[in-house]
């Protein structure tokens, strides 16, 4: 059991807080910081900032220059050993002459966890491994899931009132929920890689989907947009077209001419199998997402698509926005689910997080899998 010293704690901790500068531009890269130190003093420190530019320990040995020779790397995830768009941080740490690497986990990737820690030793650096490996490993929660799953992260949200209302029977939803929420939601949007509603949203709300509110001064990468749309009745002068953002049109419908007239208006169109209802099959969808370049999925959506992922087993987590309020009988629910007549057919949940925001509660669940 290896031993931490109180200035490693610091260290690491100070590595975290640089890690958590790439949550909305690092992706779908992991978010990672280090921190280089010698004689108790830090010499350089460096983040991630995005896919395709240099990793964090590149930019703080950048900052150390010739001092990091003998000095120790506080680094929040194994540094990578392999070729990928950049050279392996492995190699820049030895050529540098670091006597000592600390890592706060290891590389979720099965295919080269380890590998890192295993060259550094092998020329003899001394290397320790797992300080505040949890922390680091909920900063990349959605890295880790993909890594070790082969599949994205699914999170659904939903804003309700306290008897699980999204809007009254008219369709009037907003504002259920405070602004403080409604800020929270957009940095929701800003980390996930991509994000995915449904048609009947898009012509009920005509929402943007972009990530806005709350963000002023933050380097952003805005999130890839999905509608399921099996009908391809998705408006050329949709919001959601009308963004930098690029938008993917998952549909069931093989109309050449309305294919065409969304690629015209900027919008790739993808063709999967129906299911039964002649709706896009799910099942599709998810092996859809599994080949795409992304850790994490937000599912913004009405209450036919949420119910329907929910039964599906699709949705990893949930997240909650509860406003202090009734809307009463005839309000829209959350979630449209049939067939289930039993306790024991219910979809059970794990409470993950509770916080509070302004008036609202923000809870945050795991979705129950069978074993």
């Amino acid at each position: 059991m290896v031993e931490f010293s109180a200035s490693d704690q610091l260290f690491m901790a100070q590595a975290l807080e640089l890690a958590a500068k790439g949550l909305y531009s690092a992706k779908p890269n992991p978010c990672v910081g280090c921190v280089i130190v010698k004689d108790d003093q830090v010499i350089g420190q460096g983040w991630h900032r995005q896919a395709g530019e240099p990793h964090a320990e590149v930019h703080a040995l950048a900052e150390a220059a010739d001092n990091a020779r003998g000095a120790t790397a506080y680094v929040t995830l194994e540094p990578c050993s392999h070729h990928g768009r950049t050279p392996p941080c492995a190699d820049a740490l030895l050529k540098a002459g670091l006597a000592r690497v600390v890592v706060a986990m290891q590389d979720p990737n099965p295919l080269v966890s380890g590998q890192g820690v295993e060259r550094l030793r092998e020329a003899g650096v001394e290397v320790a491994v797992g300080l505040l490996q949890q922390q680091a490993e909920v900063l990349n929660e959605a890295f880790c899931h993909k890594m070790i799953s082969g599949k994205p992260l699914i999170v659904g949200k939903v804003a309700m009132s306290l008897d699980a209302k999204t809007a009254m029977a008219s369709g009037e939803s907003q504002w259920i929920t405070g602004a403080e929420s409604r800020q929270d939601v957009h940095r929701l949007r800003a980390r996930s890689d991509l994000i995915i509603t449904g048609i009947a949203t898009v012509l009920a709300d005509d929402p943007r989907l972009t990530a806005r509110d709350g963000l002023a001064g933050l380097a952003v990468k805005h999130a890839r947009i999905v509608v399921l749309d099996s009908q391809l009745r998705m408006p050329l002068d949709a919001a959601l077209l009308t963004t930098d953002t690029e938008v993917t049109v998952l549909t069931s419908c093989a109309d050449e001419s309305k294919i065409q007239a969304l690629g015209t208006a900027g919008c790739q169109v993808v063709v999967l199998p129906s299911d039964d209802d002649g709706r896009v099959d799910l099942a599709a969808v998810n092996a859809w997402l599994s080949e795409q370049a992304i850790n994490s999925v937000m599912l913004e959506a009405g209450a036919v698509l949420n119910g329907a992922l929910l039964k599906a087993g699709l949705l990893d987590e949930l997240v909650v926005y509860m406003a202090p309020s009734v809307l009463g009988v005839d309000a829209r629910s959350a979630f449209e689910i049939t067939g289930i007549d039993r306790l024991a057919d219910k979809v059970q949940l794990a409470l993950l997080t509770v916080d509070v925001l302004g008036q609202d509660i923000k809870l945050k669940y795991k979705i129950k899998r069978e074993s």
